[in-house]
């Protein structure tokens, strides 16, 4: 996980438990979005420009999003074609596409790059999903952090006896419901994305 931050940053002090639990919803729905772009770049079986979406190439010492060089397309399921803006792009952006572990073999012809896409086989499919697996297990453990940092701060309320011990119960359920619901929705993402790259086309 990149982005999702451990902790709530100390300089916060919440007065309400929705402050809390809308802090936790927010930062949960965060980790959804993270995990679908870290999905995105786990291949299928068929083509989608969403599959270069990790990829950067160089750009003047600077490493782009290929769709920031070159407008991507998809002409049929087996392949990915982009078209650089500026030509002189074209080995820098085959280079990066090589290079990008995605098991892929781009070519040019001096303006346009193809990209076929090899269909998967039995074992690269099984590594793809245990691959698959990893990123979720991260994005659980983003979950279950950020169920943590909420619950210590409820705790921080009723230490400053902000809130009753009964409040404390509510608010305890009401994280955890916040955070089985939302695992339940990383869990189906997942789910559908696995059946996508186990699915012989």
């Amino acid at each position: 996980m990149k982005n999702e931050p451990q902790t709530t940053p100390a300089a916060h002090v919440y007065q309400t438990v929705k402050e809390i639990e809308a802090n936790a919803k927010t930062r949960m729905e965060k980790v959804l979005s993270d995990l679908q772009h870290d999905m995105a770049g786990v291949r299928t079986g068929r083509a989608s420009v969403s599959l270069l979406d990790s990829i950067r190439a160089d750009n003047y010492g600077t490493p782009t999003p290929l769709n920031q060089l070159a407008t991507l397309h998809v002409p049929d399921p087996t392949m990915i074609t982009l078209q650089p803006w500026n030509v002189s792009q074209i080995g820098a952006i085959e280079k990066a596409i090589r290079a990008g572990d995605l098991g892929l073999n781009p070519s040019n012809d001096g303006k346009l790059i193809r990209v076929p896409i090899p269909p998967l086989t039995e074992e690269r499919r099984k590594e793809l999903a245990k691959k698959l697996h990893h990123i979720a297990e991260d994005h659980r453990v983003a979950m279950r952090n950020i169920r943590r940092d909420a619950n210590e701060n409820v705790k921080k309320l009723v230490k400053d006896k902000t809130i009753s011990e009964d409040d404390d119960r509510r608010a305890h359920d009401e994280i955890q419901k916040l955070t089985d619901a939302h695992i339940q929705k990383l869990d189906q993402a997942v789910k559908v994305k696995e059946k996508e790259v186990m699915e012989l086309k």
